[in-house]
């Protein structure tokens, strides 16, 4: 089937075309190809162009994209290679808009490094983590070479990958600061209100990285070559790797880990991430994080903290060239002024549906901090309900263990208190019987629904500083993108000396040279000197620095044995 055009000659000597849609049939008698018309579109000076577009349109939906391109073409067109570019595409877009681009060419300048190269190595590893199928550095390699287009990156090794990353190690702080500005002026942003919260993330390794006596990273050092704080620099008696153990917020305590903070915006926009050892306290990495920042020479800041910051220090530390605070303080701590702020009586004010506040303040000295009481009634009976609950089944688990012998109840006792549910609410008696701390109980249900803020600032009101601190959800949001969308984990790692990249290999073996060979340690087949084939040496392997290690399960029967732990417990709750 095909489109025929014939030509008719006028008697006045012009030319008329007509189109038609044809196609070729053989006769049966002659045996010769004829032409059958199916349709006739008219004079070709006349006919309806935007219905042959049409009709095309129409056909090409059942082609593939190459073929349509090649049916359309004057003469052979020979396919070479045909890759899809719609998420790199959207990417790119994004990368240039946001002055990512700009930011990374710029930085690469001044250091010995291609900047178009590094720039383009590095987009192609963040489309990677951006695509539907995000892969490892390896296996990303393969996905620019073959599977995807990428503008400017024919092909792409893991050793430009390494290299590139090396450089974004270095070059990281003053990236950040010139793409932060960038996307400020492009969605203006007003940076008044800074969030800041941290997680962990976990490797499956065999364990953590070696503390190495020339490793700026396990002697108290971070991204960028600045000091870790609370970590004394060349001290290698105490110093760790950078992933080593720590509190894990994935539950993960027996994999080591690193603690990732990042602030952001009112509107969720992040300003920075850090990277942190992952045995790095809340309590005192705050305090980098305000000096890296100060060097942004932003306006006056409000930063929102949860209650794991809280601490005299970091309070005074953050008011420190007028800046102020507003944050969470923990209900059940120890701390007199929390526990004045919500005996003192005073009246809720509804600020939301669901949430009612009132401002009370403890002292009147210079330094003095204003408390916010929320109440949320919904929350309270929620909380009331679970306390029920809980209190019922420690009830069930006691009941009928006053006959119990002395050693029973003890075993009984231990195991309750090894729950922290049941702990807070388990009572001995002096003659070791368990009974419910009916007191405890009642002291609980007094913080049903509440949550206790503290700021330093005094031009703003009850409800702003709830809204505030509420807003805080916007860090959070991110961590949930950075885990569940983005896919963050899991991060494999094989041993620990050999993970931390080409660099880290070549400390250690610095450290841990290789025996030189001797001919008696070759292979009988190799001829050693006049004495003819020698005999290979067998010595046993060389021990561990750090001792012998028991022989550590797969991640899959850890995974098995975790679910297994976990249905016990929820079953003995």
């Amino acid at each position: 089937m095909y489109l025929r055009e014939t030509r008719r000659r006028n008697r006045d000597g012009s030319e008329v075309s007509y189109l038609a849609l044809a196609h070729n049939e053989r006769d049966p008698d002659t045996g010769m190809p004829r032409a059958t018309i199916i349709h006739s579109f008219g004079r070709a000076d006349q006919v309806d162009r935007e219905g042959l577009g049409r009709l095309v349109r129409s056909i090409s939906r059942f082609l593939d994209p190459a073929e349509a391109v090649a049916a359309g073409a004057s003469g052979e067109v020979r396919i070479i290679d045909a890759r899809p570019m719609g998420t790199s595409w959207v990417v790119a877009r994004l990368w240039e808009r946001l002055g990512i681009a700009k930011a990374i060419m710029d930085a690469a300048a001044g250091r010995r490094a291609d900047p178009v190269a590094v720039e383009r190595v590095a987009f192609a590893m963040v489309a990677n983590r951006l695509s539907p199928t995000p892969l490892s550095k390896l296996a990303g390699c393969a996905w620019v070479s073959r599977r995807v287009y990428i503008e400017g990156l024919a092909e792409l090794t893991d050793d430009a990958c390494y290299r590139t990353m090396d450089f974004l190690l270095q070059a990281l702080p003053e990236i950040q600061e010139a793409v932060f500005f960038s996307v400020a002026n492009l969605l203006n942003l007003e940076v008044d209100i800074v969030f800041f919260d941290t997680t962990s993330t976990y490797w499956e390794a065999d364990g953590a990285d070696p503390a190495l006596l020339d490793d700026d990273e396990a002697g108290g050092q971070r991204d960028g070559g600045a000091e870790v704080p609370g970590e004394v620099p060349g001290d290698d008696t105490e110093a760790g790797g950078f992933r080593t153990w720590g509190h894990s917020k994935d539950h993960r305590p027996d994999l080591p880990q690193v603690v990732i903070g990042m602030a952001v915006t009112r509107e969720g926009i992040p300003v920075r991430v850090w990277t942190f050892p992952g045995s790095t306290s809340d309590q005192v990495l705050i305090r980098t994080v305000k000096d890296d920042l100060r060097a942004w020479r932003l306006n006056r800041v409000i930063w929102v903290l949860d209650r794991g910051f809280a601490s005299a220090e970091n309070r005074r530390y953050l008011q420190r060239g007028g800046g102020h605070y507003i944050m969470g303080e923990k209900l059940r701590s120890d701390s007199k002024e929390a526990a004045a702020a919500l005996s003192r009586q005073g009246r809720y004010h509804t600020v939301a549906g669901n949430l009612r506040v009132k401002e009370v303040r403890v002292d009147d000295g210079t330094a003095r901090d204003r408390f916010v009481v929320c109440h949320n009634p919904e929350q309270a009976t929620r909380d009331a309900e679970v306390r029920a609950q809980i209190v019922e089944r420690l009830q069930g688990r006691i009941a009928g263990t006053d006959a119990l012998g002395a050693k029973k109840r003890a075993e009984l006792a231990g195991q309750l208190r090894a729950k922290p549910t049941f702990a807070r609410f388990l009572r001995e008696t002096p003659s070791g019987k368990l009974r419910i701390d009916r007191a405890r109980v009642a002291r609980d249900a007094h913080f049903d629904g509440k949550f206790l803020l503290r700021t330093s600032d005094e031009s703003l009101t009850a409800a702003d500083i709830a809204e505030g601190y509420k807003g805080l959800y916007e860090a959070e949001r991110g961590w949930r993108d950075l885990k569940s969308t983005l896919d963050l984990r899991a991060v494999l790692a094989g041993p620990a000396h050999l993970a931390g990249g080409r660099d880290h290999r070549r400390r250690h073996l610095a450290q841990h040279p290789r025996r030189a060979r001797t001919p008696a340690s070759r292979h009988p087949r190799h001829r050693g000197g006049a004495g003819g084939p020698a005999l290979r040496a067998h010595r046993p392997p060389a021990p561990h620095p750090e001792g012998p290690r028991p022989p550590r399960a797969s991640p899959l029967l850890r995974l098995h044995a975790r679910r297994r732990l976990e249905r016990r417990v929820r079953g003995s709750l």
